[in-house]
């Protein structure tokens, strides 16, 4: 990490203002004076400011963001941009996405640097609930509810998925709900049933509700974060 990012969210001061502190001698790493706010530190080094040690602690951190389309859930790619140009918070890259989306897939995502918390909500063993809003090409049946409810059979698999909760709003809309996340899963169900689907948007993970609007994000309440526990058991 740079040292001077690290400054500047542990001491809650500007980069300009970091810049100074470090010019005027004032930044230690392992009693080693550095002037250079590129300097490269780790977690295992003593940074002092001002003779006093800053500690390494990081409190966890939990974010909702409502994902426009165009946009990738990694921290770095080469040929798109990433969920990470919409969060405006200190060392931001320690991010990860609990569940990613596709690039042409809208709302909710999940961030967190809690590895134990978003592996609750990925790991197929502790059905994780996502509700996603659903338009498609082709009309919609009344029949196909029974047929998610039993589950599917896509391409070049041979386990059904698991039940899924199919509410249709409209011949061409429709609310599904399922409790697993394989590889653009929601797609792949509707394209083994005969349809394409044209527009998809996550709308809710366990109870975590979307709330903001598209391109915005806020911090997870306490209740929402101990919910992925609580309900996940």
């Amino acid at each position: 990490m740079r040292l001077d990012k690290f400054l500047a969210h542990h001491l809650g001061i500007s980069r300009n203002l970091v810049s100074k502190e470090l010019k005027a001698a004032n930044v230690t790493v392992d009693d080693v004076i550095i002037k250079s706010g590129s300097f490269q530190i780790n977690e295992h080094q003593v940074v002092k400011y001002q003779d006093n040690i800053i500690e390494q602690i990081h409190r966890k951190r939990y974010f909702m963001l409502n994902k426009p389309q165009g946009y990738v859930c990694s921290t770095d790619d080469p040929d798109y941009p990433t969920i990470l140009y919409f969060i405006d918070e200190p060392m931001a890259e320690k991010l990860h996405a609990a569940g990613r989306l596709d690039l042409d897939t809208t709302g909710l995502v999940l961030l967190t640097d809690d590895g134990q918390w978003s592996h609750r909500i990925t790991s197929p063993k502790h059905h994780c609930q996502k509700v996603y809003l659903v338009t498609l090409e082709q009309p919609l049946v009344t029949d196909l509810i029974g047929v998610f409810e039993k589950g599917i059979e896509l391409r070049g698999e041979k386990a059904l998925t698991k039940p899924a909760l199919l509410e249709i709003i409209d011949e061409y809309h429709a609310r599904l709900t399922i409790s697993e996340g394989r590889y653009h899963q929601v797609k792949r169900m509707f394209a083994a049933v005969g349809n394409h689907v044209t527009a998809l948007h996550r709308q809710q993970i366990g109870i975590i509700n979307l709330d903001v609007d598209e391109g915005e994000y806020r911090a997870l309440t306490q209740q929402e974060i101990d919910s992925i526990y609580e309900r996940l058991s």
